[in-house]
């Protein structure tokens, strides 16, 4: 089942000769519990295309679909609300708070949706990671992949239909990368999540279902790992 869909997605900034389209026409769609991973050069649009999926900023032309649902109908206010509810983000910089606990971390986004968070299914989470004796631990106490650990937690605890996640091991080794993007591929078949990631990284690139390449704003390719 369909649950991301984007259509004529189109970008442009700046005017004259500086204008550059960031995207140019991209329509691409994900079915539900798929990991694909859009790979690019610095440049190609990936990151903006990310942006767009996730509601983060507008197009100037085409629509995306979650759920069915098209995002950009959506009030500013209303859109937010969506996002939170059915959206996970894990970025390369893990933006963890460095006051609060590993679990505080993880249950916060939750708990500003106004609501209560679910300690078994949390602690389920960073057991799945492997940190849950990290839970009382302040991010400053954890390496760099035990806080990166920490962030897919956060970003799977409101149980969203999607994860984006931009360069999630961009800070990491290439051992702790492998390690981390295993984990996450785990969580996201056992919560059901479906996974869209962008990378620069070949290799990183290699651990997901689909292989969606883009390149000056647009799709050069989408295809199965089996079938790259």
């Amino acid at each position: 089942m369909e649950v991301l869909k984007a259509v004529n997605l189109t970008k442009i900034y700046g005017k004259g000769e500086n204008q550059v389209r960031a995207l140019d026409g991209v329509s691409l769609s994900v079915e539900q519990g798929q990991f694909a991973a859009v790979v690019g050069t610095s440049g190609s649009g990936k990151s903006t295309l990310l942006h767009m999926l996730g509601g983060l900023d507008r197009p100037d032309k085409g629509k995306v679909y979650v759920d069915g649902k098209d995002i950009f109908s959506l009030k500013e206010e209303a859109l937010t609300i969506f996002r939170r509810r059915k959206i996970g983000f894990v970025f390369q910089s893990y933006n963890l708070v460095p006051v609060l606990s590993v679990y505080e971390n993880v249950a916060l986004p939750v708990e500003l949706d106004g609501k209560k968070a679910d300690r078994a299914f949390i602690e389920e989470i960073l057991d799945t990671l492997g940190i849950l004796q990290k839970a009382r631990s302040l991010p400053g106490q954890l390496s760099g992949g035990q806080q990166q650990r920490a962030a897919i937690a956060r970003a799977l605890a409101s149980r969203p239909s999607i994860l984006l996640c931009d360069e999630p091991t961009g800070n990491l080794d290439s051992r702790t990368s492998q390690d981390v993007l295993g984990l996450l591929k785990l969580s996201g078949q056992k919560f059901g999540q479906t996974i869209v990631m962008i990378t620069h990284n070949e290799e990183i690139a290699q651990m997901a279902d689909r292989i969606i390449r883009i390149e000056d704003g647009r799709i050069l390719s989408s295809r199965g790992r089996r079938e790259a």
